[in-house]
């Protein structure tokens, strides 16, 4: 039970990293939660755990992270990420 929170959580961690990018309509549901994962360990990485948590995922940290991650990999994959 726990994974399955987990992955809605980064669900909905990268969707809000998608929309802050501007890339929400290219982007599926897995690249989502990839995003949103990664985007996670990065951002708590970069600015702690501070702030409300869900799945123990920092909110505010963690969209950082996936703003990073997705700006990151649409640099370097350009349109198609």
């Amino acid at each position: 039970m726990i994974m399955i929170w987990s992955l809605i959580v980064g669900a909905f961690i990268g969707w809000l990293g998608s929309l802050i990018t501007n890339k929400d309509h290219s982007m599926g549901w897995i690249k989502n939660i990839i995003a949103g994962l990664i985007g996670s360990a990065v951002g708590q990485a970069l600015l702690g755990s501070w702030g409300p948590r869900l799945a123990g995922m920092a909110i505010i940290p963690s969209v950082f992270g996936a703003v990073v991650v997705i700006a990151v990999m649409s640099f370097f994959f350009g349109r198609r990420y």
